[in-house]
């Protein structure tokens, strides 16, 4: 196909150079009846594309014209049968794969490290998770993927599951051996769901992690947005079909969608896809070199470790994305938070995300030398208004990480499930009946149906004690926590 088309981006200019008149939402009215400050910020071609799914310009739901066009460039560029745009971002798109596969009572082999998108499908669809527990890396304090070996045991005991999800990569950088849990799955007829929400670009170069199409994956729900020029909250979902129908996930990717879908978040994935294909292994290739130059030049700043591919070679590590770049910061007696606060403070920088031990910051196509310099200069100069602080005022760094916990009921069966508010402190032993998680990465501490234990409350308490958002619970100060309501014995 010509990737060099923009079927829908073209067709959306000509019915805008039409200049048709409208009596039709949405009511700004190519933004004559907006604020005019608003409209001279951001602009009137903006507010011009800002339409709906008249007949001129298809319909998300139902395509057959423009949109179907642009999903098809799409497939052929992504290796897939089938792409469909979300404008619910990867968020939809996820929940779109889980509930095209599972019904309620049918189990889904997952990592305990997913997304809460993941988690709120399998609330939504009554499936019945699996976990598989990741492998932890004690030094940086993070998870990294499933192990092929682990695969293998869930489907060996439970070859009935409705599929596995994987995280390919995960929002680290880190990636598992696709192409071999693919393998492994498809023995079993069991289809492969790819959270790809950090890994559009994979696909256009070869030195970056196989991507979910090229490993025989069967969906994979991609973030366009993040790391692929378009638009926030515009992403794709790649569908190979066989063990699944690309029919019912239009369907289900339906009923998960608003029916004002935005013509801008849809133009933006058609001229994205376009970039992508017809340049992006150029553009990914110097985006490549500019990160592995700022990696070295952070390696040689003092308590300041940038991961490399010195971090491959463990099962969970099988390969991993030099764009990210982990930075871990414990070593200075801070943590990722206090180093985020800093640079936005001091040098106007915002890094991806921070945690108790680690920032992470991401190199795309859109970065110049200018920008790396800046962050190295920035890291140079916190390390050297550190290092040199009196050793007793440094506490040594111990990284925490609780246990998973215990899944007692179904998320889904705790969701519904009659409820009653305890104090937080007095919470452990309880089912919780809420999610709890640090957003981002928005992996859960506690998923609905899990039994509370003191050492994550202590990790809850730690996380917020340094800033980082926890979010998820009805308190958001979590001085009191939703749980299983307790039934006493009747005497």
């Amino acid at each position: 196909m010509n990737q060099n088309l923009t079927p829908l981006y073209t067709g959306l200019k000509k019915h805008i150079d039409r200049n048709p008149i409208q009596f039709h939402i949405p009511g700004h009215k190519k933004g004559a009846g907006i604020d005019p400050d608003f409209r001279e910020y951001i602009g009137e071609n903006a507010l011009k594309m800002d339409l709906i799914n008249i007949g001129p310009l298809d319909d998300l739901h139902s395509p057959k014209g423009i949109i179907k066009e642009a999903q098809e460039l799409a497939a052929d560029a992504f290796g897939a049968d089938f792409t469909f745009f979300s404008v619910q971002g990867t968020s939809g798109a996820i929940m779109t794969m889980v509930m095209a596969v599972c019904k309620p009572g049918d189990k889904i082999i997952v990592p305990r490290n997913v997304h809460k998108s993941v988690m709120t499908a399998i609330v939504f669809s009554g499936a019945v998770p699996v976990f598989i527990h990741p492998e932890v890396d004690k030094e940086l304090g993070i998870s990294h993927g499933i192990t092929t070996d682990s695969v293998q045991t869930a489907l060996d005991q439970h070859p009935d599951a409705k599929g596995v999800l994987v995280i390919n990569p995960t929002y680290f950088g880190i990636s598992a051996d696709l192409k071999k849990i693919v393998e492994i799955a498809h023995s079993y007829h069991v289809p492969v769901l790819v959270d790809e929400a950090h890994g559009v670009h994979i696909h256009f170069h070869e030195e970056l992690p196989m991507s979910a199409m090229q490993a025989g994956a069967d969906m994979a729900a991609t973030s366009v947005h993040k790391l692929g020029g378009s638009m926030t909250q515009s992403s794709v979902l790649n569908v190979r079909e066989g063990l699944v129908s690309a029919q019912r996930v239009q369907s289900i990717l339906s009923m998960m969608t608003t029916t004002s879908t935005s013509y801008l978040l849809l133009a933006s994935l058609d001229v994205a896809r376009k970039r992508l294909a017809m340049e992006g292994r150029e553009l990914i290739d110097q985006t490549i070199q500019l990160a592995q130059k700022v990696r070295q030049q952070l390696n040689a700043i003092e308590d300041i470790y940038c991961v490399g591919s010195e971090i491959l070679g463990t099962k969970s590590t099988y390969d991993y994305d030099p764009t990210k770049l982990i930075i871990s910061v414990k070593e200075l007696g801070l943590t990722g938070y206090d180093v985020e606060k800093w640079l936005r403070e001091k040098y106007r920088i915002e890094v991806e995300l921070s945690d108790l031990y680690n920032i992470l910051c991401i190199v795309t196509p859109g970065d110049t030398v200018k920008e790396t310099d800046l962050l190295v200069e920035a890291l140079t100069e916190l390390s050297d208004r550190f290092k040199h602080r009196d050793p007793g005022q440094i506490e040594e760094t111990a990284v925490l990480l609780p246990d998973i916990p215990v899944l007692a009921l179904t998320p889904r069966d705790a969701f519904y499930s009659e409820t009653e508010i305890v104090d937080f402190n007095e919470s452990a032993g309880r089912i919780i009946a809420e999610f709890i998680m640090v957003y981002p990465p928005g992996i859960p501490i506690f998923i609905p149906g899990e039994i509370i234990t003191e050492d994550n409350l202590a990790y809850i308490q730690k996380n917020m004690e340094v800033g980082l958002p926890v979010q998820g619970p009805e308190d958001p100060n979590l001085n009191s926590l939703r749980v299983i309501k307790e039934h006493k014995a009747i005497r």
